[in-house]
């Protein structure tokens, strides 16, 4: 019985990051949402405004598929508040092209602000916090370029990368999510009469 106890608290790994991967419809959401709002990324107030808004259904979405490792009250404005200032700086950097190259580069410098400000959003008892902040420029720049390799019409100037770049940057971002974070199944009435019954 108290193997199956042990069994039974352990992380569950495949199913967090299945949750977590399919987070990656918050993007193309946040996207149209970015889009309503500021129009075309095509200028400093359209880049921040846009980073902004996108930020905000981009961290609601991943607190939602986080299994409560994410506090809202932290990571949604920390995402916010990143992403706008990002993307500002990535789209500005690149005069608002929408090459393969300068799509890239935009999204690197988009999460080189993302993840500083996502890593001190991090709970404060997470080891090794700053690996998420080194490894959001990478992932960023992977999402664009994924998307842009996909076909996605991305001269259309989005805040944000398509569904390609959205499930590639999920699924990896998942992986060190698990690493940092990993989720631990909470003890339930179930678990605890359990452990009593193999005291017994």
């Amino acid at each position: 019985m108290s193997t199956m106890t042990a069994s039974a608290a352990s992380p569950t790994f495949l199913r967090t990051w299945l949750i977590w991967t399919a987070g990656f419809l918050a993007f193309p959401i946040a996207g149209l949402a970015g889009a309503a709002v500021a129009g075309r990324v095509n200028d400093p107030l359209a880049a921040l405004l846009g980073g902004i808004v996108t930020g905000i259904v981009v961290g609601a979405g991943q607190t939602l598929v986080s299994r409560k490792r994410l506090d809202p009250r932290r990571w949604i404005p920390a995402t916010a508040i990143g992403m706008g200032i990002g993307l500002l700086l990535g789209a500005a950097t690149v005069d608002y092209g929408t090459s393969l190259g300068e799509l890239a580069l935009m999204g690197a410098l988009t999460g080189v602000v993302l993840g500083v400000a996502q890593a001190v959003a991090l709970p404060r008892h997470t080891p090794m916090g700053w690996a998420w902040a080194v490894a959001m420029p990478v992932l960023w720049a992977l999402g664009w370029t994924t998307t842009t390799l996909g076909g996605i019409s991305v001269d259309n100037q989005f805040t944000i990368f398509g569904a390609y770049g959205a499930v590639t940057f999920s699924a990896l971002s998942g992986l060190l999510l698990h690493y940092l974070l990993p989720y631990r199944a909470e003890a339930g009435p179930a678990s605890t009469q359990t452990r009593i019954e193999s005291k017994a």
